[in-house]
């Protein structure tokens, strides 16, 4: 019970930290959440190594939930969500996301490792080399339909690693000249559909593995999750806030340098 105290302690730090960071990216933090919750599961032998990371996407997804929803509610309040956009990305993702879930189950654990791993290092030299010469090409968004398909290829991607989406989608919508504030606040909004829907797939799919005694709804490990969301939650607002203080730039190209890290460690565990 006491080992239990601790691994819901060491989520909770876990949580503060991701918070701040989706609120003030929008980027739902499964990408830091991941591979330091697999950690944590490997060191505390919550079980078997080869499960851990799937255990720990599926968890981060659900934990995303309230996270985005948290950092969603901020960034609305600021006028950041473009509402006359967002219901489309959110088709988009929430289709993509379903079949992502299901199919994350099926494949080996080493392949969802690698996923996770090369999208990240792609996600990071995306913030590394971006400039201010791509916020300065003006494109035109796609029509609707495209715009669901585009948007349904990140959800998937986004379910199927773990994240909120806000890593590939705050990218898609500014190459398509959406403001930065905008776009942040659109994929808070859309974390939550890919959470909502991703962790229906995991939830699903791990029901024959794991049981509720256990700790498990489906792939989702219930102590960890209230661990991230007891801080998660109450973080995400101030990092949302920070969005209109602090240079998002230079911290996204700091954040890049972690993921780097970060997936090299995934890779090599």
């Amino acid at each position: 019970m006491n080992e239990l105290i601790v691994l819901i302690i060491a989520c909770a730090i876990l949580g503060s930290g991701v918070g701040f960071l989706a609120g003030l990216l929008g980027i739902g933090g499964g990408l830091v959440i991941v591979p330091i919750l697999s950690m944590i599961l490997l060191y505390f032998q919550v079980l078997p190594a080869e499960q851990v990371v799937l255990v720990a996407i599926a968890t981060s997804l659900a934990s995303i939930l309230f996270t985005s929803t948290s950092s969603a509610i901020a960034h609305h309040k600021n006028g950041n969500v473009p509402w006359q956009l967002a219901p489309w990305v959110m088709t988009g993702v929430a289709l993509g996301a379903l079949i992502s879930g299901f199919l994350a189950s099926l494949l080996p654990a080493n392949v969802v490792r690698i996923v996770f791993a090369v999208s990240v290092v792609l996600f990071a030299l995306k913030m590394i080399f971006s400039s201010k010469n791509d916020s300065q090409t003006s494109r035109t968004l796609p029509n609707k339909g495209l715009l669901t398909l585009y948007t349904s290829i990140t959800g998937g991607l986004s379910a199927m690693i773990g994240i909120g989406g806000g890593a590939v989608l705050v990218p898609l919508l500014t190459f398509f000249s959406v403001d930065m504030k905008k776009a942040i606040g659109c994929a808070s909004a859309c974390g939550i559909v890919i959470a909502l829907f991703g962790s229906v797939g995991y939830i699903s799919s791990g029901s024959q593995y794991f049981t509720l005694k256990e700790g498990f709804a489906g792939f989702v490990y219930l102590p960890a999750l209230f661990g991230i969301v007891c801080t998660s939650w109450f973080t995400a607002p101030l990092g949302a806030k920070a969005t209109h203080h602090l240079p998002v730039s230079t911290i996204k190209k700091i954040f890049a340098g972690l993921l780097v890290i970060m997936a090299v460690n995934m890779l090599t565990k």
